[in-house]
């Protein structure tokens, strides 16, 4: 009776096994096809990279011998060494980063008191404002930029960080809308205990909202920040001068006053993507969980 059971059992075994490996081979074509698509998607989004990289290896007289996406014969860093001591390519890292510390960290502090008052608090309004305001996000940047300039202008912030940075420190209906809506599913009970127990509303905040608002504080921080630093369009308009210059406008400039020295370009374009490629590897799982929490309602 036993070898009757563990015949059955080895028959029934070898027909799952079968049946597995006749699934595999129906899904492989699938498989095949899905892979190629992302290996050529991955191909396509790397290749403007390859190219820039190789174009900034290149002396000058090499930029346009063989094809653009050629590795050069005879690389050369003397192009990243060039664009970091002649062009004062250091000051304009320096500014960048101010620039995206403070739109980062004024983004965080007030789009938190302001997405906690359209979440939590009760005021006349509270919705119709919230709306009034996200709907703004329908409104091209291009069409305020204009009466921002006018009205830093008339504040005596051109050419200063105040000017740079002012826009972007007081929140934006994203940053506000993605906190208000993670605030919302934070249960309210949490804060009921601590009401009871004697906290304020700053107490609240501190106590129970921000320890458990952490991973959409990751999500905002790293969206402006990189946000701040590849703003191009309002640092050219803000800033007339070299003293508050960022890398964007820093980066243009290399065809616009110096000529079409891509070589340059290209090295410059590395020494700005540097700092970006190091925020990846260091967060790169927050900055998964923020594609996933960009979207989650």
């Amino acid at each position: 009776m036993a070898s009757i059971d563990a015949g059955f059992q080895l028959k029934e075994g070898v027909h799952k096994s079968t049946k597995k490996s006749k699934n595999i081979l129906r899904r492989m074509p699938t498989r095949v096809i899905l892979y190629a698509i992302l290996i050529l998607g991955s191909i396509v989004s790397l290749f403007p990279y390859w190219i820039a990289l190789v174009t900034s290896l290149k002396p000058s007289r090499l930029l346009y011998v063989g094809a653009s996406w050629s590795f050069p014969t005879s690389p050369t860093l003397q192009n990243y060494s060039q664009a970091l001591t002649q062009y004062a390519f250091p000051s304009f890292l320096l500014h960048t980063i101010i620039f995206a510390v403070i739109a980062t960290a004024g983004q965080l502090i007030f789009s938190t008191f302001a997405a906690y008052a359209f979440a939590r608090m009760e005021f006349p309004g509270r919705e119709t404002i919230f709306w009034l305001y996200l709907a703004t996000l329908m409104v091209p940047n291009i069409v305020t930029l204009i009466p921002l300039f006018i009205l830093m202008r008339m504040l005596g912030w051109v050419n200063t960080y105040f000017g740079l940075a002012g826009p972007y420190v007081l929140g934006t209906p994203y940053g506000i809308f993605l906190m208000r809506q993670f605030f919302r599913s934070i249960p309210q009970d949490l804060e009921s205990s601590a009401r009871i127990e004697g906290a304020g509303t700053f107490g609240v905040l501190r106590l129970i909202i921000l320890p458990l608002s952490r991973p959409i504080f990751a999500t905002l921080a790293i969206t402006t920040f990189v946000s701040a630093w590849n703003n191009f369009l309002w640092p050219l308009i803000i800033t007339n001068t070299t003293d508050l210059r960022v890398l964007t406008v820093a980066i243009a400039a290399f065809q616009s006053n110096y000529g079409a020295q891509w070589n340059l370009m290209m090295a410059a374009t590395f020494i700005a993507l540097g700092p970006l490629l190091v925020l990846f590897f260091l967060f790169q799982k927050h900055i998964v969980r923020s594609i996933q929490l960009s979207g989650f309602k």
